[in-house]
């Protein structure tokens, strides 16, 4: 081949490998979006479950991490959370739940006693704004997640986030309580066991919340300080200290008497226990919230606490457990951490497109 031909060929071959490229990963894109479909795949094909379907709690919430500790942005537009409320719909998510308004410096929506007091930064979107939008289109639920100023983890005392809430709360209110969907409150600074300040700081905050709103409920999400309760931060999976079944309820029955009618719902996260202890702890969690007349959520963390990467979507039989457990104790609602980067077929993750096709082939979805 004369040299100026094999260019030729090269710039030809070149050129059409590009465009061949681009028209895959466009194509794939789509593909993705519409259902993970690919070529020369029958779409009637289902996994061939060897256990009865659809014996757990339904997932019928979600919380919304846009203020996170330890898992990335997905930097998302509201054509992409657009999207996402779609998908939740689609499985029946009815409730939608801010992980936390703000922590430390950032802050999800404009709020001037934040931006004033602690020096908060300006956002470039008003989160809440478009999440009550979003929550009305899709007739969801919308709770409103507290401000977590971080002296609580700083110095181990609860009360520190009273003060700051306290006008978090009314201006909160005031600029977004119209909103048919504002339907509740979450009480965000979490707990694990008998904690400095925690009865007076929940009691509090959760008693102004429902005085400011007429009565909207209010949920706390505390976590088991089971044997995988380890700092995200570490690579440490398990701990040789972890609480007993007994001492977690003697705990629990303290600061669940405390709180009562403050505090409507509570939803434990799942994670930080074995499988083979759900039912243990999960019975007695139930037991206490009839007790005290707490409804009974549970968190199903979709999320895997179990690998050495933090954190990555959970393997579905482990989801499955967790949602079987719950629904054996009749708890009240399943809610998860979190839909967006863990279920959604849109996330960063792969693999947490084929966990939203694994929910919906085992509870008979679409």
């Amino acid at each position: 081949m004369r040299n100026h031909n094999r260019r030729d060929f090269i710039k030809q071959v070149s050129a059409t490998g590009a465009v061949l490229a681009t028209g895959a990963f466009a194509s794939c894109t789509e593909k993705a979006s519409a259902g993970h479909s690919e070529a020369g795949t029958d779409e009637n094909i289902q996994s061939k479950l060897i256990i009865p379907k659809a014996q757990g709690l339904k997932i019928s919430g979600t919380f919304l991490d846009e203020i996170s500790h330890d898992i990335p942005h997905q930097n998302w537009g509201e054509k992409e959370w657009d999207r996402d409320f779609a998908y939740m719909k689609a499985i029946g998510i009815d409730t939608v739940i801010v992980i936390r308004s703000g922590y430390r410096k950032f802050i999800t929506y404009p709020s001037e006693y934040l931006m004033k007091t602690f020096g908060c930064y300006m956002p470039s979107v008003d989160l809440i704004d478009m999440y009550l939008r979003l929550s009305d289109k899709y007739g969801m639920k919308f709770f409103f997640g507290l401000y977590d100023s971080g002296r609580y983890w700083d110095t181990g005392d609860l009360t520190w986030e009273i003060e700051s809430n306290k006008y978090v709360i009314e201006e909160v209110w005031k600029k977004y309580g119209h909103h048919k969907s504002f339907q509740g409150w979450y009480l965000c600074q979490e707990i694990s066991r008998a904690t400095k300040g925690a009865i007076t700081a929940f009691s509090s905050l959760g008693k102004q919340c429902k005085e400011v709103s007429g009565g909207l409920p209010t949920l706390i999400s505390p976590w088991i300080d089971g044997k995988k309760a380890v700092a995200a931060a570490g690579g440490d999976l398990t701990k040789a200290e972890a609480v007993s079944v007994e001492q977690h309820e003697r705990e629990w029955s303290e600061i669940f008497d405390g709180i009562k009618g403050n505090v409507d719902a509570c939803a434990f996260q799942d994670g930080h226990i074995d499988y083979d202890e759900l039912d243990a702890f999960f019975s007695v969690n139930k037991k206490m919230a009839d007790k005290y007349g707490i409804e009974c959520w549970t968190n199903a963390e979709s999320f895997d606490r179990d690998m050495p990467i933090k954190f990555l979507p959970i393997k579905f039989d482990k989801l499955r457990m967790k949602l079987e457990a719950a629904a054996r104790q009749k708890y009240d609602k399943a809610i998860t951490f979190e839909f967006s980067h863990f279920m959604s077929p849109q996330s960063a993750y792969l693999q947490a497109g084929h966990l939203y096709d694994r929910y919906k082939e085992y509870f008979e979805i679409g």
